[in-house]
């Protein structure tokens, strides 16, 4: 046995309590997986907070609302024109296709922005930073749906169950490293601009083609099945090709509407915290220093994210069951969201996003992208993307209508009182907004285990 086997039986081991007794071939191709899944979050998670810190150096802090109200219309033709590339090649090619789009692109900002972060002002520099900030909402959006349905088309729901908590502790390293070591770059080196950190993006983007290539070569071809119900074929027959596939699919069934839910309500509270964290921390931060600051707390998230795996919070769907870890996030963000209405504080909203963040990632992640498994392939990449773009955008969008009414607030009664009424409106509109999450998570578990249990695909 030569010291690689032995190393990757020695991680094997170390990984049984966390995630599971996993076979070889199994593990390697989970380790293979986890690989490209860094990459990918590493990138993601650099980008979201140079998103923010651009757009505040070449905008303003107080548009980040309408920002994201925007990226709800401009990502629609996006979404379109994935879906078509969806019917028209191999999902093994899409994994090509977008990369080399976003890789091109992320160079191709890294000449145009650094100009105006130095000169600064104009009209030139408020389009250049809405652009910047709607390509990255994309990124996050299409890339990290892309990825996640390939995932779910190539794994049986028992290897998920040990596998994607795997994957995604994997991918917590790349969002560790990534964005300290890259987004915090510029400020080490008291660099004026963010350039650095954006020509190593782009290159670090494109290096996901050879890894995808990598593992569709090494992985056996057994372990690249997915899970088969014996009502797959009826149900693939009644699905019609064309632009709005995804759409249409989630709107007739009940099923995906709940995950469209789930992820919908998360947003809206989250959309809501994260505002409040971004107009603190642009308000004490500027310039390389904001970008530094957001990306330590990107590394936070990640560093927390991991730190969960690694002390088992995975065994919550392992032992329980995915519909306990749906469950359990709503309780989770309901206490998040008390703190939230008791303190005002950049370093408690620091926190209060982190914990958030992590805890989202580490256990209601993976947990969602199980519920793809006993689906469609159309539905696991077209009804998908929909679910996490708009399920993401628009629910983003709703909290960003929400938080644009802090300004009138404040005209009209004041900074202090403003605050007080904008702090007493979350509650009211948030709690309830839990609670129905809550019913839709117990629907979720209840159905996805019915499913497997019956070897039936749900749609």
């Amino acid at each position: 046995m030569d010291k690689q086997s032995s190393l990757i039986r020695f991680f094997q081991k170390v990984c049984q309590f966390n995630f599971g007794r996993f076979e070889y071939e199994e593990f390697k191709k989970y380790l293979r997986m986890g690989a490209i899944f860094a990459l990918i979050i590493g990138v993601y998670w650099t980008l979201r907070p140079l998103k923010d810190a651009v757009f505040i150096q070449l905008v303003d802090k107080l548009q980040l609302p309408f920002a994201k109200t925007i990226s709800v219309i401009a990502l629609l033709p996006m979404v379109m024109l994935y879906t078509r590339l969806l019917e028209k090649t191999s999902k093994e090619r899409m994994l090509v296709l977008l990369p080399t789009f976003y890789g091109l692109m992320i160079l191709g900002f890294s000449v145009l922005i650094p100009i105006f972060q130095v000169a600064g002002g104009g009209v030139a520099s408020k389009i250049t930073g809405y652009t910047w900030y709607l390509f990255v909402e994309s990124f996050g959006s299409l890339v990290v749906a892309l990825f996640w349905a390939f995932a779910a088309d190539s794994t049986d729901p028992t290897s998920a169950k040990r596998g994607f908590p795997l994957v995604v502790a994997l991918g917590q390293l790349g969002g560790i490293i990534f964005p300290y070591g890259i987004g915090g770059m510029p400020h080490r080196l008291n660099c004026q601009t963010d350039c650095i950190s954006m020509v190593s993006l782009g290159l670090l983007t494109l290096l996901i083609i050879p890894l995808t290539r990598y593992f569709l070569k090494a992985t056996p071809k057994n372990l690249l099945t997915s899970f088969h119900g014996k009502n797959e074929t009826a149900e693939v027959k009644q699905q019609e090709p064309g632009f709005l596939e995804g759409l249409k699919l989630l709107l007739k069934n009940r099923y995906l509407l709940a995950i469209f839910a789930a992820n919908f309500i998360y947003e809206v509270v989250v959309t809501i915290f994260d505002f409040n964290f971004k107009i603190a921390a642009g308000s004490k931060y500027s310039g390389v220093a904001l970008s530094n600051y957001l990306s330590l707390y990107g590394s936070s998230v990640n560093v927390v994210s991991l730190a969960c795996l690694l002390l088992g919070i995975s065994n919550i769907t392992r032992f329980l069951g995915v519909g306990v870890a749906l469950a359990a996030m709503p309780v989770i963000v309901g206490l998040a969201l008390v703190g939230f209405l008791s303190f005002d504080t950049l370093s408690f909203l620091f926190v209060l996003m982190v914990g958030s963040k992590a805890i989202n990632y580490a256990l209601n992640g993976p947990a969602l992208k199980q519920l793809y498994i006993p689906t469609t392939p159309d539905v696991r990449f077209k009804a998908q993307a929909w679910i996490e773009t708009f399920g993401s955008r628009t629910s983003k969008q709703a909290g960003s209508i929400f938080n644009m009414s802090l300004a009138p607030l404040q005209t009209a009664f004041g900074a202090l009182a403003g605050r007080s009424y904008y702090m007493t409106l979350s509650g009211v509109i948030c709690f309830p907004l839990l609670g129905a999450w809550l019913i839709v998570a117990i629907f979720l578990g209840s159905a996805f285990r019915k499913a497997i249990h019956n070897n039936k695909v749900i749609c």
